[in-house]
């Protein structure tokens, strides 16, 4: 666990294995890359002008043993074209120099916070470098049998001093928490959604719930067995989950941080440990990225751990339906017609579209909680990869005060949404002979219409839905999980408490 600390100290005085300092692309050093390149003589500015340093953004230079320093190591991060640098630069920047701190470096001062920007405190400056320090150091090692940490002369990174040209005040303090609370939270959703599914069943995310109530005494929870949940006629749910030979869990925590009977607001997310797509089996390549169908489960995990972390004064309630789909002699084929606990009718015309079959039910059972607000969040089509690729979540909402929230949540923390429309006119696609909808509406506008048929379920509720399918996990040589949206969540469950 990194120890973090604010500090206004000058990087020439500071003592730490190594100090961070950043450096535009034109070759213009920021204030407190100034500083230290004056004392330096002006080695940092000679290494820029010889093209040795370029300032591109997230690269990493590491310079040893610079004159009248007390740090033996300066690190210097590409912070790109100056009048391009805003909030999620910085970002970026943060996590590529927490990177790039070596094994042999136990203390690290950095002095990005530093760096002013339009319309971003320093509190907000010292709460994303917290957050991105910890996402960036995050490493899976769960079932890899030796890992480079192993190493016995490796030291580890254990203190990180935040540097700010000004005095930390109360406003730093708190954001010091709140950061390592977002970064911890990210890392426990990163972890749950790269584990296999062979180890990650509904079984052991129920385990999960079941840790973090034992390591809070904030959270409680619940978790309904497969009985139960017949007993309560959500049959949508359980007949995804026929298919398999791991029982489906609804999983249900609470956090308690306001006062008793303030309405909580409620975080819903699928938590699909596997999708082979069922009957409807989805194509081979790539279908062992589905591991990753639980990450909307798994952001409601890291959400809840953050709120607990950093002890947020609200309450709030966090509903994980879990299950695999599976082919099975017992699994849903297209043209069954099961009834959802709301009594609502579905015929099952693609049972790859089983993310919609829990939720609902799921959405039906939380509103016996009264929440204020629902959110839902689910990696549920791959239209909303098509439509916003990697960058943006799917948002789409009943109430257009509650998409705002969502949406500023975005903006403030870069885990941005974009919002589509949910007009009755898409209704209409799921429309069916046989049940009173089918559970797919066609090729055109899915992620619209997979939300319309989750509206059906919320028409009581104030609720949004995050589609995440392009945005919970990394492809390519960086593949895992991404922690995304609990930047976005925790920013918006803290604005609404009044922390933010």
């Amino acid at each position: 666990m990194i120890k973090f600390e604010l500090s206004s100290d000058s990087p020439a005085e500071d003592n730490s294995d190594c100090i961070i300092v950043g450096v535009y692309a034109d070759g213009e050093l920021s204030a407190d890359a100034e500083d230290l390149d004056a004392v330096c003589g002006h080695k940092i500015a000679k290494l820029c002008k010889q093209g040795d340093i370029n300032g591109k953004l997230e690269e990493t230079w590491l310079l040893h043993d610079l004159p009248g320093l007390k740090s033996p190591r300066v690190l210097v991060v590409g912070l790109g074209k100056k009048a391009e640098f805003g909030p999620a630069r910085y970002n970026k920047a943060c996590r590529a120099a927490a990177s790039a701190l070596g094994h042999n470096i136990a203390s690290a001062g950095n002095y990005l916070p530093g760096i002013e920007m339009d319309q971003r405190s320093a509190a907000w400056r010292v709460r994303q470098a917290a957050a991105e320090s910890i996402i960036a150091r995050y490493r899976y090692t769960e079932t890899k049998s030796k890992t480079e940490d192993d190493n016995s002369e490796n030291k580890p990174l254990t203190t990180i001093k935040l540097a700010l040209d000004e005095a930390a005040d109360n406003d730093c303090q708190a954001a010091l928490i709140q950061g390592q609370a977002i970064g911890t939270g990210t890392c426990l959703t990163r972890e749950l959604g790269n584990l296999p599914g062979n180890i990650c069943t509904p079984s052991y995310l129920a385990n999960e719930a079941r840790n973090l109530a034992d390591q809070y005494d904030s959270i409680s929870c619940t978790i309904l067995e497969e009985d139960e949940m017949a007993e309560l006629g959500m049959d949508a749910l359980l007949s995804v989950s026929r298919g398999s030979r791991q029982p489906a869990k609804l999983i249900i925590m609470e956090y308690q941080g306001g006062k008793n009977g303030d309405a909580p607001v409620a975080l819903v997310g699928k938590g699909l440990t596997f999708d082979a797509g069922g009957i409807s089996l989805k194509p081979a390549a790539a279908m062992d990225e589905m591991k990753f169908d639980m990450c909307g489960g798994a952001s409601v995990f890291g959400a809840l751990k953050a709120c607990a972390e950093m002890q947020l004064p609200m309450n709030v309630i966090g509903v994980v339906p879990s299950s695999e789909n599976l082919p099975d002699g017992d699994a849903n084929k297209p043209g069954d017609v099961v009834t959802s606990m709301s009594g609502q009718t579905i015929e099952v015309l693609n049972t790859d579209a089983e993310g919609r079959l829990i939720l609902c039910d799921a959405l039906t059972y939380t509103e016996r909680f009264k929440p204020v607000a629902v959110v839902d969040i689910a990696t549920l089509t791959g239209a909303c990869v098509v439509a916003l690729g990697a960058h943006a979540s799917g948002l789409l909402s009943n109430d257009d005060d509650l998409a705002d929230e969502l949406l500023s949540a975005g903006e403030t923390s870069c885990d941005r949404a974009w919002r589509l429309p949910l007009w009755d006119d898409y209704q209409q696609q799921l429309d069916s002979n046989f049940a009173d909808m089918a559970n797919v509406g066609g090729r055109e506008a899915g992620t619209i219409t997979a939300a319309c048929f989750l509206a059906r379920y919320t028409k009581n509720m104030t609720w949004a839905h995050l589609d995440i399918a392009g945005t919970a996990w990394n492809k390519g040589k960086g593949k895992g999980a991404s922690g995304r949206p609990v930047g976005l969540l925790t920013e918006f469950l803290m604005k609404r408490a009044g922390v933010s």
